[in-house]
């Protein structure tokens, strides 16, 4: 974050106005795409006061800054998985994943739903679980009133409810119409 806060004058000069981040949340992996924090920037790229930072730079500077909204699932170290994994059906977060029994396996083939069966990415029943659905929310307007600029959903044909989608819109252009 950092680097690219350094380099804003120059992208500006390139005509940038726009910044999209591929996930930049906390997760284990280089990819990010395996969150365990939704709400804390991983470190390996900066401080969420350095993404603060940041996005007032570069809004100074008129570039609007989007992030990636990785939904569909979490990683397999996120908190509320390892809760679920650990307790089973106790856990309060049991039902915000698709669990095919207990005790909860990841090889040699996970008993839970996973992205492309992968067992790193746990996917979330958003759908399903109106619980999960407003952490979802409340994700999505913790970062807006931080002041990023918008979302890039991925793969959100996955989270099968257009319902949810309209509410997420609808939230959005309530914060940034």
């Amino acid at each position: 974050l950092a680097g690219v806060r350094a380099h804003l004058p120059y992208l500006k000069s390139l005509g940038v106005n726009a910044i999209y981040f591929n996930p930049i949340f906390e997760a284990t992996t280089n990819h990010k795409y395996n969150a365990t924090d939704y709400m804390k920037i991983d470190p390996h790229f900066g401080t969420n006061a350095e993404f603060k930072s940041l996005l007032d730079d570069a809004h100074r500077r008129g570039i609007a800054v989007i992030l990636d909204g990785v939904f569909n699932h979490t990683g397999d170290t996120h908190p509320f998985f390892l809760d679920a994994a650990k307790k089973g059906a106790k856990s309060k977060y049991w039902k915000w994943y698709k669990f095919d029994g207990f005790p909860v396996v990841k090889s040699p083939k996970p008993n839970y739903a996973a992205w492309w069966g992968l067992p790193a990415l746990p996917q979330l029943q958003v759908a399903k679980n109106p619980d999960v659905a407003n952490y979802i929310f409340q994700v999505e307007e913790h970062w807006l009133k931080k002041g990023i600029d918008g979302w890039r959903l991925d793969v959100p044909n996955e989270i099968d409810s257009d319902a949810f989608w309209r509410e997420f819109r609808k939230r959005a252009k309530k914060l940034k119409p």
